[in-house]
Order: structure tokens, then C-alpha cells, then sequence
């Protein structure tokens, strides 16, 4: 992926949501093309499966959460490392790879949903929460990767 083009992002709306609602739920699925470069970020109430390659498995899968009480919101993300089905190396390539490139895929979701942005800048200062998913003790981690305020350039 490399560096962020927003030219080469490309962005589609489903069920119902909209650039401005609903907040929650709100999900979003990030796909790319290794030919192209080009994003692919599908904002729905629901993953988009359909868009996610079986065989790699390198989406990134995003959810607004709230803590429900004072209305703080969380980006929780969710990387799928493996379950499995590669062995350690090629899941410790996989992990580094994932923290390469999320601060490019979190300027992509920023980018792509920034009238949500414009209309709740609270948004900005939620704290990213990632979800390494692995089978491999030292990759199956969570944690928190600050804010979006950090990653993009808005």
C-alpha cells in the first residue's frame, strides 16, 4: 500500500447509511488491490464480506463502539493475523505487515468517512482500540493506537 492517495480511494455506502448517520452502528470493511493500489472502503451497519478475499484475509475491519453511559466512542478494529492455518513466520510477516500499513488504512477510513468526521469531531479523539486476531500467543494481542488526530491529515 504505501503512501495515502485519496484518488485511489473508493468509497460505497450500504443499507441505509449515509455520509452523516447513523454513527452506531457503523461499520467499516477496507479491502485493496495488491495489482492496483487502489481502497476499497464499504461503510455499512454490517461487514461486507462479500468484498473480503477468503484466501489473504488482509481487511481491515472497523466498528464504532460507545461505553454506552457517557457516550465515549471507541474505534474498535479487528486484523486477522490467522486462526491457524499459517505457521508462525508467515503469521509473524502478517503481524508486521498489519502494523505497517494501519496507519495508512486508518487515514483511508478517516478520509473516506470525513463528513462523519466534520459532523461529530469528537470522532477524531476516540481512541482506536486494535484487535490483533492469531491463534500465536505473541501476535493475538489488543491495543490501544491512540486517536485519529494522530493519522491523518485533515
Amino acid at each position: 500500500m504505501g503512501k495515502f492517495y485519496p484518488e485511489k480511494l473508493f468509497v460505497q455506502f450500504r443499507n441505509g447509511m449515509t455520509t452523516m448517520k447513523p454513527v452506531i452502528p457503523r461499520r467499516y470493511t477496507l479491502t485493496h488491490s495488491d495489482d492496483t493500489g487502489d481502497l476499497f472502503l464499504t461503510i455499512g451497519n454490517e461487514f461486507a464480506w462479500d468484498k473480503v478475499n477468503t484466501k489473504m484475509r488482509d481487511e481491515v475491519l472497523g466498528e464504532w463502539i460507545t461505553n454506552g453511559e457517557c457516550f465515549y466512542f471507541y474505534l474498535y478494529l479487528y486484523l486477522y493475523i490467522e486462526q491457524g492455518e499459517y505457521n508462525q513466520n508467515a503469521s509473524a510477516k502478517r503481524n508486521e505487515i498489519f502494523r505497517r500499513e494501519l496507519p495508512l488504512a486508518l487515514t483511508a477510513i478517516r478520509y473516506g468517512d470525513r463528513s462523519l468526521f466534520d459532523q461529530y469531531p469528537k470522532l477524531d479523539r476516540a481512541n482506536i482500540i486494535v484487535n490483533f486476531l492469531s491463534t500465536y500467543p505473541q501476535f493475538a494481542r489488543q491495543e490501544n493506537w491512540g486517536s485519529f488526530s494522530s493519522y491523518s491529515n485533515h
